[in-house]
């Protein structure tokens, strides 16, 4: 086995002496914590105090050798246990860390089938080397020391807003997709073992059930590992986690219900009622403990301002207190833990110093870390220890059942969904939910829990979870990463919030909510509104101390990214005029330095300098106008309407003073004329024949000039002669017969004559002789451009004096 590291090691597996030696320290920690010490397994484990006792009875009686060094002697039974958990995380902490000092290796593998596969080498050393297997999985160590610190991180840092927008469609996944999943498993798979030739016909319908309301939970932690290292987007994510935290509920009321219906073997109609109640029950209960341990822990923050250190004591503790409360009555300790988390962070963080909340953080990343690295060893250290009964038609129809039943489902479920969301789920999204409801370390708890009367069934059902298992982690989990990539599923951006993002995030709400009043829709933005009113207005007040209670949000955002800001210009080395470029209302306790107490004196700031009455007054509008929405004193809807007998009158008075306000705007528009609407344009040939007869003209033709006659037409009008100088243009109605359609004259010749003419539109006189063949040319260029700009002209055999009408 270790003669095969040589040639990986040139791939690049484990090139440096680092990596070696921690390689080296790892199978060191494996050896020492699988081989007892030399003489502790000799003799039997006695206590201290029976020992003790023993010496004293036949003290006198046993020869004594007296101790070269009587200070040393080697007693492990006394810290056999302790030692032996320190080795545990001690290996966890180490193969996490060889995990990432691979990267070719944690690009293909994901995290939790390695510490799986760790867990197997270590089970298989301490079956090799025929010593006792330790307790390292059974549900007391898993339920009460290793799961809550996976959840209360979960919950702790839960993102509330995408989880209340979509926990219609998660609580449809975990509720309505857990109940057809177990008993669609159940049913099928006590069809199955009916069969004779597949030697299962001793399984009942009801231990059928049970063992699918085992196996039909999607587990949140094998959930985490995967999905935290693809970086799906926020949506997905949300669902699939959600999903896996809230379906526990379900898992543990179906759990109970069918262990106890299978003891005493019947079910009757009042049974089946009681069950859906007592799903209301454990659900509603456990949120209930949680909601009244978070709340206690964000009061019992508000009075830690003396007492800094103990502030992360006071979240872990009363966390740890709901899960325990809820488990005390058989409740959901899973969602006493999320609805603790979710409740006490606004309020402890408002409390809390930046020092506290940092400890508060890296704890529980690091508690959650190292229980999630130790529970997938554990599963593998189990299977290695057994007992097993192999049946190979029970552990592939279990199998095949789950993919089935989790893809009916997810894909039935949200072509209901689709109905009434608005962000449809598409194709892609149901196959990575679908794809992504793995199975985990709480079925493998449950199933040690299982009690039958036969033997046998124990040791098939456990058999058959870790099948299931390690089917979803091994191959689901290391698939769904290129799985993801092939279909371009969109994947999670880390992008930072600005006051710009959030003031338009508070805008749609407020004007969300302004809209479903109008309508008289109490829909989620209007229940949402209520409880922000009634926090802000009473819960704020109670549970946070200062001036941070009366704190308008946005104002709380700002001072949330200041700090961020001050942080990361500390770290990257530029904070040494920081103090004094934060305003006041920050605490500055953990980065001012606490050898100078004194005030800093004003420096050049980072920010720009403004100021105090300026920044007072500025908060001051931030505080009186932007949070202020909809405060009316009356609540209207289209149910509540009141009738106006002013209403009437005042809109009419209305219209009219809004009339003659647009009148006298365009009285003052207009100056010494009047507009008149012009008419619609006219065709060439209607133009030329309205230049012929002088209708809708400005401009007299040449055969009205003559006779100095004016158009019938009472549409035509004349304008005043203008001065001298004033260029004149002659037109020749063009005709098909006519080789001259238009002739331009000079603008300046003959303007003393036609002084009392104004701008006129004349014929030009035909030449005649040899002038006229001179002119021809010329002409004739003229004559093919404008016949290329206008139609044909009236002909000359018609009287040109009429008007031509089409």
């Amino acid at each position: 086995m270790f003669l095969r590291i040589g040639p990986r090691s040139r791939g690049g597996f484990g090139r440096s002496l680092p990596e070696l030696g921690l390689l080296l320290l790892a199978i060191l920690v494996l050896l020492e914590g699988s081989v007892r010490p030399l003489g502790a397994a000799s003799s039997p484990d006695t206590s201290y105090k029976e020992s003790k006792h023993e010496d004293a009875d036949s003290g006198s009686q046993r020869n004594k050798t007296k101790k070269l060094f009587p200070v040393l002697s080697f007693e492990y039974h006394r810290v056999k246990i302790p030692f032996e958990i320190s080795l545990w995380v001690l290996l966890a902490s180490l193969m996490k860390l060889g995990f990432h000092l691979i990267p070719r290796l944690s690009s293909i593998v994901p995290e939790s089938c390695l510490l799986i596969a760790v867990g197997l080498l270590v089970g298989g050393i301490i079956k090799l080397a025929q010593e006792q297997f330790p307790p390292v999985l059974n549900s007391k160590i898993f339920f009460l020391w290793l799961l809550p610190p996976i959840i209360l991180d979960a919950g702790y840092f839960l993102p509330i807003r995408p989880f209340m927008e979509n926990v219609g469609t998660i609580l449809m996944f975990a509720v309505v997709g857990t109940l057809w999943n177990a008993f669609f498993i159940g049913g099928l798979l006590f069809l199955v073992c009916q069969i004779p030739q597949a030697d299962l016909s001793f399984i009942g319908l009801l231990p059928c059930l049970l063992f699918g309301s085992i196996i039909s939970a999607v587990d949140p932690v094998a959930v985490l590992a995967v999905f935290e290292e693809i970086h799906i987007n926020e949506l997905l994510h949300i669902l699939v986690f959600g999903e896996s935290l809230l379906n526990d509920a379900v898992t543990v009321v179906l759990y109970h219900l069918l262990e106890e219906f299978t003891e005493f073997g019947s079910v009757t109609v009042l049974d089946g009622f009681l069950g859906v109640i007592s799903f209301f029950v454990v659900a509603l209960g456990g949120v209930l403990f949680g909601t009244i341990y978070g709340f206690m822990a964000a009061f019992t923050s508000r009075f830690t301002s003396h007492t800094r250190v103990i502030e992360p004591l006071f979240v872990f503790v009363y966390s740890y207190m709901a899960y325990l409360s809820a488990e005390i009555f058989d409740l959901s300790g899973i969602m006493a833990l999320i609805a603790c988390g979710a409740v006490m962070r606004p309020y402890v963080e408002a409390n809390i110093s930046h020092k506290s909340h940092t400890t508060i953080k890296y704890f529980l990343k690091m508690w959650s870390s190292v229980s999630e690295t130790l529970i997938f060893i554990f599963l593998g250290v189990a299977t290695v220890e057994g007992p097993h009964n192999w049946n190979w038609v029970f552990v592939i129809a279990t199998l095949i059942l789950c993919l089935v039943a989790r893809v009916i489902g997810v894909v039935g479920l949200t072509f209901i969904i689709n109905k009434f969301r608005i962000v449809k789920l598409t194709t892609k999204d149901q196959f990575i939910i679908a794809y992504g409801g793995l199975r985990g370390a709480i079925a493998f708890s449950l199933g040690f829990l299982l009690h039958t009367d036969h033997p046998n069934i124990r040791e098939i059902f456990l058999t058959a979870i870790i099948t299931v298992i390690f089917f979803t982690v091994f191959v689901q989990g290391m698939t769904i990463k290129p799985l993801v990539e092939l279909l371009a599923v969109k994947k999670k951006q880390e992008a930072k919030r600005s006051i710009n993002e959030e003031i338009h995030t508070q805008f749609l709400d407020h004007l969300l909510t302004g809209i479903e009043d109008i309508c008289g829709h109490y829909g989620h933005h209007h229940w949402k509104d209520k409880l922000t009113r009634f926090n802000r207005k009473y819960m704020k007040k109670f549970l946070i101390a200062g001036e941070r209670s009366r704190e308008p949000q946005l104002i709380a955002f700002y001072h949330k990214l200041e700090m961020k800001q001050a942080i990361e210009l500390v770290e990257s080395g530029g904070g040494s005029k920081l103090p004094s470029a934060m305003p006041s209302t920050v605490s500055m306790q953990n980065i001012q330095p606490k050898s100078h107490p004194a005030p800093a004196k004003s420096v050049d700031r980072v920010l720009p300098q403004l100021p105090k009455s300026r920044e007072e007054e500025i908060r001051k509008i931030l505080r009186t106008n932007l949070q202020r929405t909809r405060q009316r004193l009356h609540s209207y809807n289209r149910h509540t309407l009141v009738a106006d007998p002013d209403e009437d009158g005042i809109k009419e008075m209305l219209l009219k003073k809004q009339k003659m306000i647009e009148l006298d705007r365009k009285i003052k528009e207009m100056t010494t004329y009047l507009t008149v609407p012009a008419r619609p344009q006219d065709s060439p040939t209607m133009s030329r024949a309205r230049l012929a007869s002088g209708r809708n003209t400005d401009f007299i033709p040449a055969q009205q000039q003559k006779g100095n006659k004016k158009s019938s037409d009472p549409q035509a009008y004349n304008i005043k002669p203008a001065a001298a100088g004033i260029p004149i243009i002659q037109v020749d109605l063009a005709s098909p017969q006519s080789p001259d359609s238009l002739n331009l004259m000079d603008e300046i010749k003959k303007a003393d004559q036609n002084e009392d003419q104004g701008l006129m539109m004349r014929p030009s006189s035909v030449p005649s002789g040899p002038d006229r063949h001179g002119e021809k040319d010329d002409s004739r260029d003229q004559q093919k451009l404008m016949r290329c700009l206008s139609d044909p002209g009236p002909s000359a055999e018609e009287d040109e004096d009429k008007p031509f009408l089409p």
